[in-house]
C-alpha cells in the first residue's frame, strides 16, 4: 500500500517559546507534561489510490515530561467532509498503521482517547495561522521574524526531530483554547510549514 501527502502544517504546544521536545524527544518538557495540537492541511495526496486532497486532520497529544517514556494519549479529528474511505485511510496514516513518520511514534502511544469527524477550519494569512474545531480547539500562532530581519523571513530550525520534518518555522501562540478528548491546555509556542511532505 503506497501513499503520499503534501500540504501545510501548524502546531501549538504547552511548553514555553522553545519547546524542548522538538529538539529531542528525550530532553523533557518545560512542565511535567507536553501537550500539543498538530493540524494538517492536505493540499495534495492519495492513499492507496484514494484521493485525499483538500482534507484536514488535527491530532492532539498528551505526553509525559519525557516523551520517550511513552504512554501518550492521542486524539484525532478528521475533516467531516471526508468520505468513509478517506476517513478510514487518513486515520490509518495518522495513527501510524501504514508506515511513514507517524509509524515511528505509534509505539509511544498508550491510549487513543478518541477519533471523531469534525468541521476543521485552517486559515493561513502571511505569518499568522489559525486552527479551529468548533467548541474544542481554537488557536492562532504567528511565525517569529527576528529583530532586524529586513527580508521579513521568520526563524527556522534545521535538524530538529519532528514527524512533520526537520526544518520548521518557529512561531508563538497569540491566542489558544484547547479542550478536547479530556486534554486541556493553553498553547504557548508553535511551529508551521507550508511544505510538509510524507510518503510511504
Amino acid at each position: 500500500m503506497a501513499w503520499n501527502l503534501r500540504g501545510r502544517f501548524v502546531e501549538t504546544c504547552s511548553c514555553e517559546l522553545m519547546c524542548p521536545c522538538n529538539l529531542t524527544l528525550d530532553h523533557g518538557a518545560t512542565y511535567d507534561f507536553c501537550r500539543a495540537t498538530l493540524a494538517f492541511d492536505i493540499v495534495d495526496g492519495e492513499i492507496d489510490g484514494t484521493d485525499v486532497r483538500g482534507r484536514r486532520v488535527v491530532a492532539i497529544i498528551d505526553t509525559p515530561k519525557v516523551m520517550t517514556d511513552g504512554n501518550w494519549r492521542l486524539g484525532m479529528f478528521v475533516d467531516d467532509e471526508a468520505t468513509d474511505e478517506q476517513f478510514d485511510k487518513l486515520v490509518k496514516v495518522f495513527g501510524g498503521q501504514l508506515g511513514g513518520p507517524m509509524a515511528a511514534l505509534a509505539p509511544l502511544v498508550g491510549e487513543v482517547v478518541g477519533i471523531e469527524r469534525a468541521a476543521i477550519e485552517l486559515d493561513h494569512d502571511g505569518l499568522r495561522h489559525r486552527v479551529r474545531v468548533p467548541d474544542r480547539i481554537d488557536f492562532e500562532v504567528e511565525d517569529i521574524v527576528p529583530f532586524g530581519a529586513e527580508d521579513g523571513r521568520p526563524v527556522r530550525f534545521d535538524g530538529m526531530f519532528h514527524p512533520v520534518g526537520s526544518n520548521l518555522t518557529m512561531a508563538e501562540a497569540r491566542r489558544s483554547r484547547i479542550d478536547a478528548f479530556g486534554i486541556r491546555y493553553e498553547g504557548k509556542t508553535g511551529l508551521s510549514t507550508s511544505d510538509f511532505s510524507w510518503a510511504a
